[in-house]
């Protein structure tokens, strides 16, 4: 009794600390983001009456809000808001909003509504953040930015990046310790192998989670459409708010969506959740993409091993591995922006220095053995 009794009272500080900063901001606002800012301290205090009569249900005193005394954050960011203006502390606020998205998940005591609340509170800074939304306006305006195409180049990119990089270092490690080229070969194989199962089997665990968590949020927020509709149509209107549409054509919208279920969560999704229902990735591309990235970079410094041996292969695998290491760092200034010479070079360094220490090693243990 008595720990549930600490957990709803630190639940209720909690809750007056959040309200306390967003009046804060409140108070250095002007117009619609003014009003937007009291709802989200209004919906606080809502929690905070809610673990103050669970109190009194343990048979506890009913806090008073005037005897709360404010947690250092909370009076950090307040006296910012005070001293800068909403600006200044917006990230703050939005980054500490994002990591109690879930805070109530998990807490039997609190209501479905609070747990809703703790979730949109992140949305609707985000759309309050400025750099957020030009950032968010800008990807949704030009598909080149968005996690399809650049997506999948990135990846690629970086997976033969990975292989190559791994496997050169692996290659001239084992040289350094051995002239037999049998054992080079077979431990380059070994290691292209290893390292495309690794990064596919570790892609498709990833992706197959996250999927799996989406799904799960998703199904929670249809649970919430039938539950709450209500509630979830003012969540969405809140979120239109923040992006800068005026309250009673953001109502509008939100009640228009509100009646096609369909709609209606296809549209929580993206806006509450930031997901994309049709884009949530398949485990299995990912994990074939990945293997097949990093075998292709895997693979370079152990052709010269396949046709040669001795000197004429090692200088083989080197002068390869070195043109492929140039090439990925062209291929990552397309990502970048960044000079092809520059980006190649760095590259190219970056790889001969991880190839030259393990080879390095490799000469110190094999004469160790030896």
């Amino acid at each position: 009794m008595a720990s549930k009794a600490r957990q709803f009272r630190e639940h209720w500080a909690d809750e007056l600390d959040g309200a306390a900063m967003y009046r804060a901001l409140a108070g250095r606002a002007v117009g619609e983001q003014r009003e937007i800012f009291l709802e989200l301290a209004g919906a606080e205090e809502r929690h905070a009456r809610h673990w103050a009569a669970k109190l009194v249900e343990l048979g506890e005193p009913e806090p008073r809000p005037e005897d709360h005394r404010k947690g250092a954050k909370a009076r950090l960011v307040s006296w910012l808001a005070r001293r800068f203006g909403p600006a200044a502390v917006l990230p703050i606020v939005e980054r500490a909003e994002v990591a109690d998205a879930g805070h109530y998940d998990g807490v039997p005591d609190a209501t479905v509504a609070m747990a809703t609340d703790e979730r949109i509170h992140a949305r609707v800074l985000a759309g309050l953040t400025p750099s957020t939304a030009r950032a968010g306006g800008i990807m949704r305006g030009e598909r080149w930015h968005r996690g399809d195409a650049s997506g999948a180049l990135r990846a690629a990119v970086f997976g033969v990046n990975d292989g190559l990089v791994s496997n050169l270092a692996l290659v001239m490690g084992v040289a350094g310790g051995t002239a037999d080229g049998g054992l080079i070969l077979l431990a380059g194989l070994a290691g292209l192998l290893a390292g495309a199962f690794s990064m596919g089997a570790g892609e498709y665990i990833s992706v197959t989670s996250q999927r799996e968590l989406f799904q799960r949020e998703i199904a929670l927020e249809a649970e919430e459409i039938d539950a709450m509709p209500d509630e979830e149509a003012n969540e969405l209107a809140l979120i239109y708010r923040a992006k800068g549409v005026g309250r009673e054509e953001a109502e509008a919208m939100a009640a228009r969506i509100m009646r096609d279920r369909g709609h209606a969560l296809d549209t929580m999704a993206r806006e509450e959740l930031g997901l994309n229902p049709d884009e949530l990735g398949s485990p299995w591309g990912v994990a074939t993409s990945s293997f097949v990235s990093f075998a292709a970079g895997a693979v370079l410094p152990v052709l010269p091993w396949l046709v040669a041996s001795g000197s004429a292969a090692f200088a083989g695998s080197v002068v390869l591995s070195a043109a492929a290491l140039f090439l990925v760092g062209a291929g990552i200034s397309l990502l970048t922006g960044r000079s092809v010479v520059r980006s190649g070079t760095r590259q190219l360094l970056v790889g001969a220095l991880a190839a030259a220490a393990t080879f390095g090693i490799g000469r110190v243990v094999g004469v160790g053995v030896s």
